[in-house]
């Protein structure tokens, strides 16, 4: 008897061990590169949240199409494009908001680590319901 419960007291702390690991959100935190190879944005913590903003462009330009008419001479290289993205309860994804510099809108946006190494980005209109993203790769 008392080696059987030693064994589910075993056996349910392995499991409690394993679940809160598996919760933990992986790291997302790093610099990234766009498929195109013209950007590369840096995701870090601001606060709670994840952000990113543009650390290089292979073509520096102005945020031209800013809904902010006062913004439009800002250089983009340092804009903040990942917004407050907060856990889901989805493993390894985030949402929170994006700003797009080619059409000067900001979206709902959701950031999901499908590798160490793949990050996907998606700006969704319409509650989620039609979204469109792109996959970056951590930058070495």
């Amino acid at each position: 008897m008392l080696k059987s419960m030693i064994a589910a007291a075993a056996l349910a702390a392995g499991v409690v061990a394993a679940s809160s690991t598996l919760s933990l959100a992986a790291d997302a935190k790093g610099d990234w590169v766009r498929p195109n190879g013209a950007s590369k944005i840096r995701i870090s913590s601001c606060g709670a949240a994840l952000c990113g903003k543009l650390i290089w462009l292979k073509t520096p330009r102005k945020d031209t199409n800013n809904p902010d008419t006062s913004l439009r001479e800002q250089p983009l290289l340092g804009a903040q494009i990942v917004k407050s993205m907060i856990p889901t309860a989805k493993f390894n994804q985030w949402k929170g908001k994006v700003y797009n510099a080619e059409d000067g809108k900001t979206y709902t946006g959701f950031i999901e680590l499908t590798s160490a190494d793949k990050l996907k980005l998606e700006g969704c209109v319409m509650g989620g319901l039609i979204c469109k993203g792109e996959t970056w790769t951590r930058a070495n």
